[in-house]
């Protein structure tokens, strides 16, 4: 979701790639729903492993997890850091609607938290 958030609100300016230390096989479908509920299409979108970006030049590298900013690679060459830690929604549990709203929330804590560190 931080990807598709920044990618479609600050695209102008940044290009965000997404990857994590242990990437599921598909985008949760309740990301991709939620975003779509907000104009932000994530049906394209797939995982990759930080590994995939770990030899390329990138100007700064955020964190969103606790555990991948842990685990995440040294990058070579001069990368800024940033972290910024949100809940999992992918580990809430309950009915489909109860689930929703943690990825609701997730969704626009991502975009009130992160997004304003990025334009500062």
């Amino acid at each position: 979701m931080a990807e598709g958030w920044v990618n479609h609100l600050l695209g102008d300016r940044w290009e965000a790639r997404s990857a994590g230390t242990a990437p599921a096989d598909a985008v949760h479908p309740l990301a991709v729903a939620v975003m779509r509920e907000v104009g932000v299409d994530l049906s394209g979108a797939r995982p990759d492993h930080v590994e995939t970006f770990r030899h390329e030049a990138w100007d700064l590298v955020v964190t969103v997890c606790d555990s991948a900013k842990e685990s995440c690679p040294v990058f070579p060459g001069p990368v800024s850091r940033l972290h910024v830690g949100f809940e999992d929604p992918a580990d809430a549990v309950g009915s489909m609607e109860a689930r929703l709203e943690v990825f609701r929330r997730v969704r626009d804590e991502i975009r009130d938290q992160l997004i304003p560190q990025l334009v500062a």
